[in-house]
């Protein structure tokens, strides 16, 4: 870019400097910035089984909270600096602005987001539909809302259902659609509910 165009973005966009330990976001957060970091680390952490798992470490030049910034669904992790980081944050508006002026941007975003694409993919290569159940079937159960009779409304999309099992969407809708095999999940009016909430359960023993 030239400077001075370099100069105007910086004007639309902010900057964040963290402390070690500090939390960017938390998980279930809705949110409208896309980050990227500019020097320092940062973590991102999921509840699962009531303990914190680290899904991912970030450094100089990576990007999160795109989900977030791009389709405007929650947070589906929290965000900490591990050590003192500088951050530079995007809002939608000024995120599409850059990617339509300069689609170099928008290239270089959709290489990165592929890369995760296709390093999932081998992760999971090895992996059996039965291997995916455990990670869906404990995102359902963290979405859902309980119902009279037992069951549980799940209004949570495939995007986040998948982000939170850390599966691509395809892993994840092969999972769902063996649990409505199995009668464990139905599809009504465009939302999932779990008929038994206590037979889910059980199927993470079976």
């Amino acid at each position: 870019m030239a400077a001075e165009d370099t100069a105007f973005r910086v004007r639309q966009y902010y900057q964040r400097s963290l402390a070690p330990g500090e939390t960017i976001y938390d998980e279930g957060e809705h949110g409208e910035h896309f980050y990227v970091v500019q020097s320092g680390e940062v973590e991102l952490v999921r509840m699962a089984e009531d303990k914190e798992r680290v899904v991912a470490r970030l450094g100089p030049g990576d990007f999160f909270g795109e989900l977030s910034a791009v389709m405007g669904e929650r947070r589906t992790s929290k965000a900490v600096a591990v050590n003192t980081t500088r951050l530079i944050a995007l809002d939608r508006e000024t995120l599409e602005s850059m990617c339509l002026d300069e689609p170099v941007i928008a290239m270089r975003l959709i290489r990165s987001l592929v890369a995760r694409l296709i390093e999932a993919e081998r992760r999971l290569a090895a992996l059996g539909v039965d291997d995916l159940m455990q990670p869906v079937v404990n995102s359902l159960l963290r979405f859902g809302e309980t119902e009279e009779g037992g069951g549980l409304r799940v209004a949570a999309r495939l995007a986040e259902l998948a982000e939170a099992a850390g599966l691509s969407m395809r892993d994840a809708h092969r999972a769902l659609h063996q649990l409505f095999d199995r009668k464990l999940l139905l599809l009504e009016d465009d939302v999932l509910h779990v008929p038994d909430h206590e037979a889910l359960s059980r199927f993470l023993d079976a």
